[in-house]
């Protein structure tokens, strides 16, 4: 993989993480810990995971009842 490929992939994830966060909030959920995994950064050619985190029991209810 090229650097520049890997350099996409990561701009790829930061803009899912923003745009998950924003449709989230917009559903009345706060996922503080949402962001991109640092440790799917450490290889050589990124491939970048998104780290969704630990919530309340009342906020991964509210997400599974927004994701019926």
């Amino acid at each position: 993989m090229t650097a520049r490929h890997s350099a996409l992939c990561v701009e790829e994830a930061e803009e899912a993480v923003k745009e998950l966060r924003a449709a989230l909030e917009n559903a009345g959920i706060i996922l503080p810990s949402l962001r991109i995994d640092p440790a799917s950064l450490a290889r050589e050619a990124p491939c970048p995971l998104v780290e969704l985190g630990r919530c309340s029991v009342g906020t991964a209810q509210r997400l599974a009842a927004v994701v019926r």
